[in-house]
């Protein structure tokens, strides 16, 4: 379940939203997107470009983000790293109909001078495994893939979990800063740590259907240009950022 923000934490972003809510730079309308930490390189990239707009996008964890919207926190769009929190959202009133705008895959990343170099060296004992939290997409989507290994394999790399992190990212800073040998993120965050980790791939046979599904908010301060936003990303200059990253299309 997501975890509710400290009621201080609502207020400060609240009162931030209310600036953002308002005009950006060149008194254009400043258009809010809350968005899942591992697409943070592909929207930076679209939010610079998009026109007639100030966007201002704030990246974390998608449970996190879903529980701002839950609390009132005001913005245009929410994009996810699943398709569950959006769908979440829409049945509580609190988002129009999610798209699906991206696809994603998983791999194993580990420390450049280990010693994992397969899948199955996770299950060696002693092995430090970094994974996301069960709440967030990237700890379910691990949680898949696990799922579809034989049992005794499945509990062996169980048993070396020694984190469950919040978000992609944060996987990603303990395998780099040595704090975990390997980890399971997306592909795209393994390719924006190119030269500090290794990747592992993950056969394609044991691949979830990573999809990321965004949605304007039913609250939004500015719904005409938070559908423009959604339309670039399936079709215009944010699909093309996303390729970039290395996300998939969306099919």
């Amino acid at each position: 379940m997501p975890r509710p923000l400290p009621l201080c934490v609502w207020l400060a972003l609240s009162f931030a939203g209310l600036g953002l809510a308002g005009c950006g730079g060149g008194g254009r309308p400043a258009l809010t997107v809350l968005a899942a930490s591992s697409l943070e390189e592909a929207l930076e990239a679209y939010d610079g470009s998009f026109a007639g707009a100030a966007v201002r996008s704030s990246f974390a964890g998608s449970d996190q983000l879903a529980a701002q919207v839950r609390q009132g926190a005001p913005a245009d769009v929410f994009a996810s790293a699943d398709t569950g929190y959006p769908a979440a959202l829409r049945r509580e009133g609190l988002a129009e109909k999610p798209v699906v705008f991206a696809r994603n895959r998983l791999v194993v990343i580990a420390s450049a001078d280990g010693s994992v170099r397969s899948l199955a060296d996770l299950a060696r004992p002693g092995t430090s495994i970094a994974i996301g939290d069960p709440s967030v997409p990237v700890g379910r989507y691990t949680r898949a893939v696990l799922a579809r290994l034989a049992a005794p394999r499945r509990a062996a790399i169980l048993a070396n979990v020694r984190s469950e992190e919040p978000e992609a990212g944060s996987v990603v800073a303990k395998v780099a800063d040595g704090a975990a040998e390997a980890g399971f993120v997306y592909v795209t965050d393994a390719r924006a740590a190119a030269g500090q980790v290794r990747q592992v791939p993950i056969p394609p046979r044991l691949q979830p259907d990573v999809a990321y599904a965004a949605a304007v908010l039913a609250s939004a301060p500015h719904p005409a240009l938070a559908h423009r936003y959604l339309s670039g990303l399936l079709r215009g200059a944010g699909a093309a950022d996303l390729r970039r990253a290395g996300f998939l299309p969306p099919r």
